[in-house]
């Protein structure tokens, strides 16, 4: 009895100290406003709440009632604030559909006035419905009220959702972006302020490596031009219009971005070519992954069946779901001539050449099954969570990319050689066969791996706990302007220092008149005087 009373008040006191628990740790506990992304996005962002939460801070997520894959779970400790929406989840759900599909299978990555151009009308349509849901947010007078009363100590976005920026002005508190892929570029060169040098930084969707030739580099060029005077990240003049109505003073869309306190960039160096960054940049690439688990019984007992020839694990994703009957029978033909067993994730009908080595599976651990020890290859559409999961457990690639900035990831991966790079749509079965059979069976695909996953695991800390350690900093300092770079604060003009230039100019200018104008009257008093002598 005596034990039972003792063990329920060491109890109540360890509950009461829980939510104090941080105040001993790396930060205060803190509120948490996050304004998110669907799909992937939300995944990673998901990862990163989810450690907040376990550090005993308190995390709101806003979404729409037409949400795609952001929903409540209990047993998560994230807290969901749900605002209605004219949109319906199947109508948010199609219109991202749509235009995967149209980048997917109706232009060409390598021919790029084709590309460019449906890109851009992606990007404006998918502003168009963001600046519907940011109006039903900010508009909502009674939700406004609720989230100011809250108050929160930071607002955690994703920066390809526009509107956390507002939300962090109307409610006066820091801003932490969490983003990575397109327009991502923009939006940091922009908005934040970064250097991105043509000479040695290749453009995203340039198709270019760091190691650029002189035409390389008028390519790239070109593709700086066109990003920076043609192409319209997100309708911006209406954003302007709509921030300034808002804010009731003239302000701009990357105006608000520039105020961003800490930028958590989901790429790392393994990834990345070398670049310069800035104070409140960081790189936290690979922050979803971790060591791997042991498989279901059947799963195991499959990849345990493949003997020392081992298994190569297959999947492009949870967006892929009309793939036509003759690639995926292409694609069946080439995986049953391998010797290895084959994981394969795949909706739809099943392909008249399937062989005997392969088992469809429409959902598949691909953290643990990458983990394996029998794993040797790694068929990839590129996104960058598979991606950052294969170089985490040293996984050789064949990349397949669709979309977005799957094919510079694989390019990244082709270039540093851990990786051989197909296109999807024209690739034969002899392809994908040579190429599956190229990084197997070379054995510097494996060790290129291998010296990435080294470079990524060699970190002073988890990317996690980085990107962990920056929110709770800016918790901490209530924000991080002291990391914001100046340039900020400085006009275009200012920025690339025409005015000096301008008035050094002026001066040289104005010295070489009075130098000339001097020695003009200096020549002419001495010609006056020399003819006077003379005459005398």
């Amino acid at each position: 009895m005596h034990f039972s009373r003792m063990s329920v008040k060491h109890l109540s006191v360890l509950l009461l100290l829980l939510p104090l628990s941080c105040y001993f740790g790396s930060g205060s506990c803190g509120k948490v406003l996050v304004w998110p992304m669907e799909f992937s996005h939300w995944m990673n962002l998901k990862t990163i709440l989810d450690e907040l939460v376990q550090r005993g801070h308190e995390v709101t997520v806003l979404r729409s009632s037409a949400s795609v894959v952001i929903s409540s779970n209990s047993e998560s400790g994230i807290q969901l604030e749900t605002f209605p929406t004219n949109f319906t989840k199947d109508e948010v759900e199609t219109f991202f559909m749509y235009w995967i599909n149209q980048l997917i299978y109706n232009v060409s990555f390598d021919i790029y006035w084709e590309h460019f151009p449906v890109m851009q009308e992606f990007i404006l349509a998918y502003s168009d419905v963001y600046e519907s849901l940011c109006k039903e947010v900010v508009l909502n007078k009674k939700l406004m009220t609720k989230l100011q009363e809250s108050r929160f100590d930071v607002v955690l976005a994703d920066a390809f959702a526009p509107c956390g920026e507002l939300l962090a002005e109307l409610l006066e508190i820091p801003l932490v972006y969490s983003l990575r892929g397109f327009p991502a570029y923009l939006l940091e060169k922009y908005g934040g302020g970064l250097l991105f040098p043509p000479s040695y930084v290749p453009i995203i969707l340039s198709g270019l490596s760091s190691q650029m030739t002189f035409m390389e580099r008028v390519q790239n060029m070109i593709c700086v031009l066109y990003f920076d005077f043609w192409f319209s990240t997100l309708n911006e003049k209406r954003w302007n219009h709509f921030y300034s109505e808002v804010l009731g003073r003239p302000v701009t869309f990357i105006e608000l971005v520039g105020k961003a306190d800490i930028w958590l960039i989901r790429s790392y160096w393994d990834l990345e070519f070398p670049r310069p960054l800035l104070p409140n940049f960081d790189f936290v690439g690979g922050l979803h992954c971790k060591p791997a688990k042991p498989l279901p019984q059947e799963m195991e007992a499959f990849v345990q069946s493949s003997g020392e020839e081992g298994v190569v694990v297959f999947s492009l994703g949870s967006m892929i779901t009309n793939m036509t009957e003759e690639r995926t029978n292409v694609i069946a033909s080439a995986l049953a001539q391998l010797p290895q067993k084959v994981l394969w994730r795949f909706e739809g009908k099943i392909p008249d050449t399937l062989g005997s080595n392969t088992r469809l599976y429409k959902w598949i651990p691909q953290n643990d099954l990458l983990g394996h020890p029998k794993t040797k290859a790694f068929i990839t559409h590129g996104g960058a969570n598979g991606v950052f999961e294969a170089i985490y457990h040293g996984v050789p690639m064949v990349g397949l990319p669709l979309f977005g900035d799957q094919p510079d990831n694989i390019l990244y991966m082709k270039t540093k050689g851990a990786a051989v790079k197909l296109d999807w749509k024209t690739m034969s079965s002899a392809d994908l066969l040579n190429a599956l059979k190229t990084v197997i069976n070379d054995p510097s695909y494996k060790e290129n791996a291998v010296r990435l996953s080294r470079i990524h695991h060699d970190q002073p800390m988890k990317p996690l706990d980085r990107a962990v350690f920056w929110i709770e900093y800016v918790m901490r300092h209530k924000g991080a302007k002291h990391l914001r770079v100046a340039a900020h604060d400085l006009t275009w003009y200012q920025y690339h220092s025409l005015d000096v230039i301008g008035f050094l100019l002026a001066c040289v200018t104005i010295t070489t008149y009075l130098v000339m104008k001097c020695s003009i009257l200096v020549y002419q008093n001495v010609v006056v005087t020399g003819k006077k002598k003379k005459k005398d």
